[in-house]
């Protein structure tokens, strides 16, 4: 990927849809205290009796009627709970308690702490991965676990207590790969899934915001990470209309509740973005990733490089790329992006990846894309991502956290979604027709959810 020319674009495409918050299971960090995770099991085991409870004050102020254009610009810069609610088992007994589910990967059990903490340093929006695929029983109901459903509003509510915005998604699943032989059984799940989903969650305000899949992709295969083929991105326009159709019918707040669409793996590349099509619907906000440039980012230490600079056009290219496409497909269109994941693994490097960092998100910033870094509390081994040390609180490498939100406080907006042509008032660095690369998924364009498991979480 650090091959000029033809290597760098195939780099770039295959990082836009790697996953970043794939699933590494290995931590390097100590083990969770137990007594948060007698806490946690203890309030899950309340929330077995019964799915009622009061919506807190702060989730439940009148919800706005605004566009998605209208509300990202609220957003800014936002950090993943990596690794934790989204972790997966291979041999699931059906025996597990919502802790062994949330530490099956290595993390200690999420405290509000945690989440003070993250909100203290600037972050704005927390995106909280969780995998359904466990805690749901059989057809035809699919009825998710009343246990797992309250933990993810107790940590969905440490960050809303924070004045933050929180994104829940489907994450990990098992159950959506996108076939057409598989089309019927995973659109039940899919439906069955986000009904409940939105029936729980359904008094909560616009800063909870529901995202239907994670980097949904043909897993396993050769096309994995290189954009799948026609017949997966259509299956995937037709999910996420369904996801939208589906919460829009459980009224309420959920009439107007912001939700994020995902494109094939969560990619940029232009076979996805050709076929991909938005739900028409004011409140929908695609969600990409994208690890960039891909050799720096994402890649694996056998083709990647630990050098990045500014003043280095082979280094900027891939991002600068991704903001001009983001802009001609979807911000010219009037509609909103959110790049779900983002970030650069650790190489020992940490001023080329403060650096890069603060260059990725001054160039969203310009064109008011809100950036989510994937933080999965890995510092060393594997995808190291990590920022924050879960087991102590403290935030390892604080020169990238000033670097990220220097770039938020101090970068003008020169185009946005809602804006026409003839509002930019700064010209274009990137060339519109270039590949852009990597991604948290990273392997065809960089997505997020590939990097996750092979490369990030």
């Amino acid at each position: 990927m650090n091959k000029r020319i033809l290597a760098a674009l195939s780099a770039a495409v295959m990082a836009l849809s790697l996953p970043a918050c794939t699933s590494t299971q290995t931590q390097d960090t100590p083990a969770e205290d137990t007594s948060a995770v007698t806490a946690a099991d203890s309030t899950a085991a309340a929330a077995e009796e019964t799915a009622v409870f009061t919506v807190p004050a702060f989730a439940a102020t009148p919800m706005r009627d605004i566009p998605a254009t209208e509300f990202v610009k609220e957003l800014h810069v936002g950090w993943n709970l990596g690794n934790t609610l989204d972790a997966t088992k291979d041999d699931p007994t059906g025996d597990e308690t919502v802790t062994d589910w949330e530490t099956a990967w290595g993390q200690p059990v999420t405290m509000k702490a945690h989440i003070d903490s993250v909100a203290a340093q600037g972050f704005d929006t927390l995106r909280l991965p969780v995998t359904w695929s466990g805690k749901f029983g059989d057809a035809p109901d699919y009825k998710i676990r009343e246990d797992w459903l309250a933990r993810v509003r107790e940590i969905a509510d440490y960050a809303l207590d924070n004045d933050m915005n929180v994104i829940i998604n489907c994450h990990h699943e098992d159950w959506n790969m996108p076939t057409d032989d598989n089309l019927e059984k995973s659109s039940e799940i899919l439906t069955a899934l986000w009904t409940q989903i939105a029936e729980y969650f359904k008094d909560y305000n616009e800063h909870l915001i529901f995202e239907g899949m994670n980097e949904p992709r043909l897993k396993g295969t050769p096309m994995e990470w290189n954009g799948g083929n026609e017949e997966a991105r259509n299956i995937i326009n037709i999910w996420n209309q369904k996801f939208v159709d589906t919460v829009r019918a459980t009224g309420g707040n959920n009439a107007h509740r912001m939700l994020m669409v995902p494109t094939y793996a969560a990619s940029s590349s232009d076979n996805v973005l050709a076929d991909f099509t938005v739900p028409d619907d004011p409140q929908v906000i695609v969600s990409l990733h994208a690890y960039l440039p891909y050799a720096f980012a994402l890649a694996e230490p056998d083709s990647a490089t630990d050098t990045w600079s500014a003043d280095n056009s082979a280094d900027t290219n891939d991002i600068d790329t991704l903001m001009a496409k983001i802009k001609e497909y979807f911000l010219e269109k009037g509609i909103a992006v959110i790049i779900g994941e983002f970030g650069c693994r650790n190489r020992f490097n940490t001023d080329d990846r403060a650096a890069c960092a603060g260059y990725y998100t001054t160039r969203a910033a310009e064109y008011g894309i809100p950036v989510i870094w994937w933080d999965n509390n890995s510092f060393v081994q594997g995808e190291a991502f990590g920022l924050l040390d879960r087991s102590t609180l403290e935030w390892r490498y604080p020169s990238i956290i000033k670097a990220i939100m220097d770039a938020r406080d101090n970068t003008p907006v020169i185009f946005r979604a809602g804006d026409t042509p003839a509002e930019e008032t700064a010209s274009e660095t990137a060339p519109a027709d270039d590949e852009t690369g990597p991604s948290e998924d990273a392997p065809s364009e960089p997505t997020t959810e590939e990097s996750e498991t092979e490369s990030a979480a």
